[in-house]
């Protein structure tokens, strides 16, 4: 069982969510939250339910349900075909909105030369893995774990070096170098403004730490943040697996 604590708070325990009802609007993470992780990105199992059930979800909530991921938008779309709901990629950098309309974030022109300087990295050192996403990149060492302090301090100095323009992004065997206009917590404020999402209490369920600005976002607005698994995090409830998640959405579409 997870006996974690909300940061900083150690005495208390986290419960799980109060049930899903209809005037939410449910943001969902995807590694680690809908499908369960997998030693290198390109290996996940999707499974065949889930198109259905986030079809299910848009129906419920009256279209006010989106995918909130740091995969690439075109990757995700293709992964939950059929679903055709807003989905936000990249960490919000691309976004697919109900209506089909799509927006992307230009590619920063600093990028290239850091593209580079990751790549060589990535070469010279055995099971590390750069994921290319066009607007950010991720250095991948869950196959080699011994090179999680070289990955970190490469990303952190590139970040530097470009004056502002990017911040090192910490994940779960990962760490990205991605634009600063990019983050979870304000692609979910950003869809918030707009129907179907507007004047609706979200919720947001998400298992790493690129998902901590998304959980304040949403705590700030007095809504449910949902942390998946162990760990110390700000949001407010947690599920313990993905397992858990797929539950608890469907006893929120089963009321």
């Amino acid at each position: 069982m997870c006996d974690g604590v909300i940061a900083g708070e150690p005495a208390i325990r986290l419960r799980a969510p109060p049930p899903l009802h209809c005037g939410q609007a449910l943001f969902l993470d995807f590694d680690g939250t809908l499908v369960e992780i997998a030693p290198t990105p390109g290996l996940v199992q999707v499974p065949a339910e889930l198109p259905h059930l986030l079809g299910e979800l848009v129906d419920r909530l009256g279209g006010a349900v989106s995918v909130v991921s740091g995969r690439p938008l075109d990757q995700l779309a293709r992964m939950l075909a059929p679903y055709a709901g807003a989905i936000a990629g990249d960490h919000g950098l691309e976004r697919r909105y109900g209506d089909g309309n799509v927006t992307h974030c230009p590619a920063p022109p600093k990028l290239a030369e850091a593209r580079s300087v990751l790549a060589e990295f990535a070469a010279r050192h055995d099971g590390v893995l750069l994921e290319d996403k066009s607007v950010s990149l991720a250095l991948h060492y869950r196959q080699a774990p011994a090179a999680r302090a070289s990955c970190r301090a490469l990303v952190q100095h590139l970040a530097r070096e470009r004056g502002g323009a990017f911040e090192a992004l910490d994940g779960k065997m990962v760490i990205e170098l991605m634009p600063r206009s990019g983050g979870k917590g304000r692609a979910i404020a950003d869809f918030l403004v707009d129907a179907p999402f507007h004047g609706r209490l979200p919720v947001f369920i998400g298992d790493d730490i690129t998902d901590e600005d998304g959980f304040a976002v949403v705590n700030r607005l007095g809504g449910v943040s949902v942390h998946v698994g162990c760990g110390a995090t700000i949001a407010r409830h947690r599920l313990a697996t993905v397992g858990d998640v797929w539950a608890w959405l469907a006893r929120g579409l089963a009321k």
